[in-house]
């Protein structure tokens, strides 16, 4: 007989298989020898109120032995023979799952990636903090993986309604990440095993006939003569490559988001929110979160965070919390200083970050910027992540503050020790960030002081800036073929086209525009 249950369980006992074998068979009033296997199918935690408990639901095997059925099962991929081809241009999670999808529909994908092999990448990522030199196709934005390669791998979303995230997690789980993945409510492989898992997808789409090419960089669709047809792309070294276009560039890839505007692709500015990184030491989250001047003990993982309010008119939010993580130097050009943060699979470092940002419309930003058209989001936001580098002496050793002192208008002349490797000097973030940013986020700051007693304090570090929070403007599309509005044969694709918000929802917006390119070379094959 097969049940599924679902209780709430202490720590301890959902830690330990054998107590959880014990509390089920007491529950379900049955001989611990009946129960041949407990299968964990759902876990999150449950920290409202004291006790903290955890929530399972569960698949409850007794007098039969457990089955060895997937969770998510595999995709069975095989070789495609090439007489259909497209190109995908971008790595990340975008890239890969619509590359991925692309086989499966017995299309051959053309991969473009402008940086590195995912090992490769992690020189280059390592001489930003040793050196403070920015390889501009090389860094934690640019390379295989994307921004999310060496940025932590969560894979929590609440964009559920356009595809199965089931689906994407099942992948991720096929490539190598922990069944885990599928369990939790709040999934999350490690900056420490994603680049593995992203290896092995690269692996799938070679042996199924598939095409990678690294430090190859796009620098100009190939549109037919007397059309607004897409059919290929030119690279910086000279190659071209035919087929319709998957452009799945990311968030930061600013001279193809001009690229696309000297080619009259349609592009629209958006919302954006800047900010900064915000890092406590682990143990006083524990502590907050855990309702408990211990922290979290033996059994519970580093403890998480999300706050949200509204600062005359805009939102101010922790975006990416990573807990027992650390604040990484994310800039992908010279002459910028951007903050992000990562975490190890077993989020287990001395510290907690977080981006901390506000809203802001296209309204708020100086009038000067109008200028730039659909490009003034971008413009703003590259000349903040000047001047912090400005500010920061020209290097990438970056402006910090003392939390309370940035609320209260304080200098902090001596910092607390911090994760950010190129490390950190003394500077009043209130003076440089913009006015409406920075007034803002001192204001929520106090909100979230008094909701999370403890919270507000000069054991946290503010550093500035966080920027890369998603794409700056959109890439127009037609929402049923997901085409360029302005070009057939163009799929604007993922977070740098303005249609995804993280990993997974990126993954499935790249298997949505693969299933829409199949049905237009579909089309095409059968008017032939």
């Amino acid at each position: 007989m097969i049940k599924e249950l679902q209780f709430k369980v202490s720590p301890r006992v959902a830690h330990d298989s054998e107590e959880l074998a014990h509390f089920v068979a007491s529950e379900l009033a049955v001989s611990q020898t009946r129960l041949k296997g407990v299968r964990v199918l759902k876990r999150s935690i449950d920290a409202r109120k004291l006790p903290v408990m955890v929530m399972l639901k569960v698949r409850v095997f007794i007098d039969e032995q457990p089955t060895k059925d997937y969770l998510v099962p595999p995709i069975d991929y095989r070789p495609v023979d090439g007489r259909l081809q497209a190109v995908v241009v971008g790595a990340g999670p975008g890239g890969l799952f619509a590359a991925l999808r692309l086989i499966e529909l017995g299309i051959k994908p053309i991969v473009l990636e402008r940086g590195k092999n995912v090992r490769d990448r992690r020189v280059d990522v390592a001489r930003i903090s040793r050196e403070g030199l920015i390889d501009p196709d090389s860094n934690y934005c640019f390379g295989e993986g994307g921004a999310g390669a060496y940025s932590d791998g969560k894979l929590y979303t609440r964009s559920k309604k356009r595809g199965s995230v089931e689906r994407i997690l099942g992948i991720f789980h096929q490539h190598g990440a922990d069944e885990s993945i599928l369990v939790d409510a709040h999934p999350h492989i490690g900056s420490d095993k994603l680049p593995g898992v992203i290896e092995s997808m690269r692996q799938t789409i070679e042996a199924c006939g598939g095409e990678i090419h690294f430090n190859t960089r796009v620098v100009k669709l190939r549109v037919r003569a007397n059309s607004n047809e897409v059919v290929g792309v030119t690279c910086s070294g000279g190659e071209e490559f035919d087929g319709p276009v998957i452009l799945a560039t990311g968030h930061s890839a600013r001279d193809v988001y001009a690229m696309l505007d000297a080619c009259h692709v349609q592009l629209e500015v958006k919302p954006l929110a800047v900010g900064v990184r915000l890092e406590h030491p682990q143990h006083l989250i524990d502590q907050i979160q855990y309702h408990s001047k211990s922290g979290r003990g033996d059994y519970l993982p580093a403890a998480e965070y999300n706050f949200v309010t509204q600062i005359d008119g805009r939102g101010v939010y922790s975006f990416c919390m990573c807990p027992g993580g650390i604040v990484v130097p994310a800039a992908s050009e010279p002459g910028q200083l951007v903050v992000n943060g990562m975490s190890p699979s077993r989020r287990n470092t001395y510290w907690a970050n977080s981006g901390m940002v506000v809203e802001l419309r296209p309204e708020d930003i100086p009038a000067a910027y109008s200028s730039h058209g659909s490009l003034a989001m971008m413009r703003f936001q590259h000349d903040l992540e000047r001047r912090a580098f400005e500010q920061a002496g020209n290097s990438q050793v970056a402006g910090a503050q003392r939390m309370k002192d940035f609320v209260e208008g304080k200098p902090s002349k001596l910092l607390p020790p911090s994760s950010f490797a190129p490390g950190l000097q003394p500077s009043r973030l209130e003076r440089w960030l913009p006015t409406f940013v920075g007034e803002r986020l001192r204001k929520g700051f106090a909100r979230f002081g008094r909701v999370a007693r403890g919270f507000l304090t000069n054991d946290a570090i503010v550093i500035g800036v966080e920027t890369r929070t998603s794409s700056p403007l959109r890439v127009a599309r037609n929402a049923f073929t997901l085409e360029s509005v302005t070009h057939t044969g163009l799929y604007p694709c993922g977070e740098g086209a303005g249609y995804a918000g993280g990993i997974v929802s990126s993954a499935i917006d790249g298997e949505r525009c693969a299933d829409a390119l199949y049905r237009r070379l579909t089309a095409m094959n059968n008017q032939r």
